[in-house]
């Protein structure tokens, strides 16, 4: 049966006339935002790349294609064989959380074939990461692992710690205010002047008021800020481990700490802003259902949070990759290159080195890494987050 197409009515010139404004008004607010993003945030990341092509030390030098890029990475295949143990990480963990559920004792197998792949993992990371780091630039390439170390060790704390201040300033407790706005004063006090504070508190001084308090607890006076040896030296006495599993520095440990004072109160403040948006009414059923205090928070605070927890994890992870202020202010000589971060050491090379082209290689290859763990992120933590 044929059908019959029914002609579209044109427009009227006053309809026409009336959407043409409607547009051209809906730009014009929208242009202020997108001139800014454009001149603030697009403008530089591509001229950053164009930068990083050319040999530019103060001045424009000749062009030389990707050669700061191959410097500074050293070894292309090595990288590839990085890249490969990444992709069999997220290999390993598709396997673990989806394969192999409708075939019996599936979980077991999944979590066996899921350990070989770790096992695969680690010696693929650590052969690519060893050829990157023995003919590139090491000491970019190692305060990458740095930011990771600063990264793994604030944001976690951080989400943890302003996750049970939020629960307890949520309930009815006398003076709840006052402790909010507390808990809140180290995100907004300018944070240079914080951290020259924590370098007077954590002075190698016997007399500095950290080594005070261990002292109280039987602990000899610490180098703090001034200390190159990783925790796991100076706590279990293990030497000779390479750079990653030795782990974190007591610098960059204290540093760590100031990161985590810093911007717990800015989580905590978040946090009970999701927890204002759930209803009472869940509660009293869970109550009702016979859940306890710590049913009630596992079981409907957490989930109903997650969307919270994932924004924060995100922006907090990106901005420990960014952190530059109070480590810049914090890192001392004595601790070597212990606490040089990426963004320290791409500042570093622009502003001691002048040398522009490579920083902007550098700048560029953070801003890749970023991304990628954004990305990762999405994809890896955004199914599970519970939106109702």
């Amino acid at each position: 049966m044929a059908t019959i197409g029914l002609k579209k009515k044109p427009r009227s010139r006053s309809q026409f006339l009336r959407e043409l404004k409607e547009n051209i008004t809906a730009y014009l607010f929208i242009s202020p935002a997108v001139l800014v993003i454009a001149i603030f945030g697009l403008f530089p990341i591509g001229y950053s790349i164009y930068m990083s092509l050319f040999k530019w030390r103060v001045q424009k030098g000749d062009f030389i294609g990707l050669e700061n890029y191959s410097d500074i990475i050293g070894d292309w295949f090595g990288l590839l064989i990085f890249l490969g143990g990444l992709v069999l990480l997220g290999l390993a963990f598709w396997v673990w959380n989806n394969a192999f559920r409708s075939m019996n004792n599936g979980a077991l197998v999944a979590k066996l074939i899921a350990a070989v792949l770790l096992v695969a993992v680690g010696l693929t990371l650590s052969l690519g990461w060893e050829k990157m780091t023995t003919a590139g630039e090491d000491v970019f390439l190692n305060s990458l692992i740095i930011t990771l170390f600063y990264a793994l060790g604030s944001v976690p704390i951080q989400l943890i710690l302003a996750l049970i201040l939020a629960y307890i300033l949520f309930q009815n407790i006398r003076g709840k205010e006052i402790f909010r706005m507390i808990y809140f004063l180290p995100y907004v006090t300018p944070i240079v002047s914080t951290a020259v504070v924590f370098r007077t508190i954590f002075s190698p001084r016997e007399t500095s008021l950290a080594n005070i308090l261990i002292g109280k607890i039987g602990i000899e006076p610490l180098k703090w800020l001034f200390e190159p040896k990783p925790v796991t030296e100076l706590m279990f006495g293990w030497e000779n481990l390479n750079s990653f599993l030795a782990g974190p520095s007591l610098a960059l440990v204290t540093i760590i700490l100031f990161g985590v004072w810093s911007f717990v109160g800015y989580n905590t403040v978040i946090f009970l802003a999701g927890l204002g948006g759930i209803s009472k009414e869940i509660y009293e059923a869970a109550e009702i259902d016979g859940a306890s205090t710590w049913g009630l928070f596992r079981h409907v605070t957490i989930p109903l949070l997650s969307p919270i927890t994932f924004y924060l994890f995100l922006i907090s992870f990106i901005g420990t990759f960014k952190a530059f202020n109070h480590i810049y202010v914090m890192k001392v000589p004595n601790a070597q290159k212990t606490v040089i971060t990426a963004s320290v050491q791409v500042f570093q090379t622009f502003y001691t080195e002048n040398n522009f082209s490579v920083a902007a290689a550098e700048a560029i290859i953070l801003f890749l890494i970023i991304l990628g763990l954004t990305y990762a992120q999405n994809k890896l933590l955004g199914d599970r987050v519970f939106y109702g």
